[in-house]
């Protein structure tokens, strides 16, 4: 699939957007509106999305990661550019790797279950370090 068209990008964020609703959902996070566009992505690898607070309505209340990668969030409470948000997850991200390359659980982050934490460790440290990557990469930023 080629991913230099305004119809696949469409698409892809249309996705991902649902994804998100999706989660959100699912993990029961009180929220306002989901931006109709990612406030930054980087198809088809990974969007961050700006989420309403529910509590201070036309104010970001979350940032949620989604796309080739676990789905998560972040509380933008103290994050208010979602390149800080990369980074934030990026860095809990790498810091659960290392409890789950250790069998332990990590606060405030689970991916697949206990039994597979050993093995999901490695791809998880590669995608933070990914995510901290493209945080770092001041050209991916500059329309921001």
């Amino acid at each position: 699939m080629t991913y230099d068209s305004s119809e696949v990008e469409e698409k892809w964020c249309s996705e991902r957007r649902n994804e998100v609703a999706d989660y959100l959902k699912v993990h029961q996070v009180e929220h306002g509106r989901i931006g109709e566009w990612p406030a930054w992505h980087l198809m088809p690898y990974v969007s961050i999305w700006a989420i309403e607070s529910k509590s201070s309505p036309g104010w970001v209340g979350w940032w949620v990661i989604c796309g080739d990668l676990p789905t998560d969030y972040v509380s933008a409470e103290k994050i208010k550019h979602p390149r800080d948000a990369l980074k934030a997850i990026a860095t809990r991200w790498l810091s659960a790797a290392v409890s789950m390359a250790r069998g332990e659980s990590s606060p405030g982050f689970s991916v697949g279950s206990s039994a597979d934490w050993k093995a999901l460790s490695p791809q998880l440290e590669s995608r933070a370090q990914l995510l901290q990557d493209c945080a770092d990469e001041g050209e991916l930023w500059r329309d921001l």
